[in-house]
């Protein structure tokens, strides 16, 4: 079940934003959440996308070629953004523990989970430091602090380097005017979590629902019985890039259901 929010439709009129992986999942929750905001929006994807919402850029930004291709893209369109929401992430490195990943699963986690927004970063910066604002929000993830060995080793230990990338990020630009902060997401229904559970259980020789609790008790359970929904991330996130958290920078925050049994 999604649920819907209600919003200032002027709250960010006037804003440039990119939101990477903006198609499906939380990304898409992302970009209609800003979009309803009144925000211009841009967003990229693999995939061509049925109905974007906006600007559209097909492109494959685990990549270098990928990541130019938007930066000129959004460069050409919008002048630069305002906000930058770097979602792209996800993990499709076989199960079966650290043995069984090899150099091309290491550097495909790094790329997608790290260096795409590294690289973004890299290349819009340029523009929100002439104007003197800007934000910019990396999507990390609990499993940086609960790392999960079976399937998602690589993608853990790049979200960590990811969050702590962004702090290092949001020293150095904050006096600037650019704020930076994380979110990390715990269990989130999407799609691309859908896809982990229906591996997890053909690996596992089980049903889906089976492995989604399995995976539900692997991270410590949910205090809150369920897992979160896309519509819940993009309204933190929503938050952060406002002016209502003019004051909030070099922070993560957590929004698992209380997974995390740490203070």
């Amino acid at each position: 079940m999604t649920t819907r929010f209600s919003c200032d439709p002027t709250e960010f009129a006037g804003r440039r934003v990119l939101v990477t992986g903006g198609t499906q999942g939380m990304g898409e929750a992302i970009v209609r959440r800003l979009a309803a905001g009144g925000a211009t929006v841009a967003t990229t994807a693999r995939s061509p996308a049925e109905s974007p919402v906006g600007l559209f850029i097909q492109a494959d930004v685990s990549t270098r070629e990928g990541t130019d291709a938007v930066i000129r893209d959004v460069l050409a369109r919008l002048g630069g953004v305002d906000v930058l929401v770097n979602n792209v992430g996800g993990s499709s490195a076989p199960g079966g523990g650290v043995l069984a990943l090899g150099d091309e699963d290491w550097q495909r986690a790094l790329d997608t989970n790290l260096l795409a927004a590294v690289r973004l970063d890299r290349g819009l910066l340029p523009g929100m430091l002439k104007q003197g604002s800007g934000v910019i929000i990396h999507i990390s993830s609990i499993q940086r602090r609960l790392p999960l060995y079976e399937a998602t080793l690589a993608y853990a230990a790049a979200k960590a380097a990811l969050t702590t990338y962004s702090k290092g990020l949001s020293k150095e630009v904050g006096p600037r005017g650019i704020r930076v902060n994380t979110v990390a997401p715990g269990f989130i229904e999407t799609t691309a979590a859908q896809r982990l559970i229906a591996r997890l259980a053909d690996q596992a020789g089980t049903d889906a629902e089976t492995a989604r609790q399995g995976l539900i008790d692997t991270l410590g359970g949910i205090p809150i019985g369920r897992p979160g929904r896309p519509d819940e991330v993009a309204e933190l996130v929503a938050f952060l890039a406002s002016d209502r958290a003019a004051s909030i920078h070099g922070s993560e925050y957590v929004i698992d259901g209380g997974t995390v049994p740490a203070v």
